[in-house]
């Protein structure tokens, strides 16, 4: 009987220190949650990529020391999910505004052949964003990959000429470090991240 309860007690501990390896320290239970945990730790510096936005303007990712930098990867004609966290990035940039913070905000293409100018300021009129405050934009296809790669965003295509993908708000700070990944309604803890990195 003993023999069985130890068994049991080291199945049991055993266990538990698989998991705990396995999520980080019982603190990550998914791969998106390791993402997170990994990006705050290491904030990596943000490549000199060049953005065209919706107005045919280039802009260089990262590069704006006094203000932080909060990007959304979208496609333009997703029916779904795109739309609705375009939805939720206008009432971001509505209580941004309202606190008065240093922010530019992008929506960026990962669909640069298919998303035109015009489809992007068809994008950003829809959201009623203003090319100053929030714009729209799409990377030069060279370097798509990289900058995939570099935010860690998942782009499969679906088989019905669409994608999915993780949606998230990521936070670039004023020194051009990407360090913060964030759900697109986390409201609060988004605007107290943008007051952190703007002091």
């Amino acid at each position: 009987m003993r023999k069985g309860l130890f068994l049991t007690m080291a199945a049991v501990l055993f266990g538990s220190a698989g998991l705990a390896w396995s999520t980080d320290g019982l603190r990550v239970f998914t791969a998106e949650g390791a993402r997170r945990m990994e990006i705050a730790r290491e904030q990596p510096q943000v490549p000199g990529m060049v953005l065209q936005t919706m107005s045919g303007d280039l802009e260089k990712l990262g590069n704006q020391p006094d203000k932080v930098t909060l990007i959304e990867f979208i496609y333009t004609t997703c029916p779904t999910i795109c739309q609705s966290s375009g939805g939720e990035f206008a009432h971001l940039r509505d209580l941004l505004v309202e606190k008065d913070l240093p922010v530019r905000m992008m929506s960026v293409s990962f669909d640069p052949v298919a998303d035109t100018l015009e489809a992007l300021a068809d994008y950003g009129a829809l959201h009623e964003a203003d090319g100053q405050y929030w714009t729209v934009a799409r990377p030069q296809l060279p370097d798509l990959t990289e900058m995939l790669d570099f935010f860690r965003v998942t782009v499969i295509p679906d088989n019905w000429g669409g994608y999915q993908h993780n949606i998230a708000v990521l936070l670039i700070n004023p020194e051009g470090r990407f360090s913060g990944v964030f759900n697109t309604d986390a409201y609060k803890e988004i605007t107290e991240a943008v007051e952190r990195a703007s002091r």
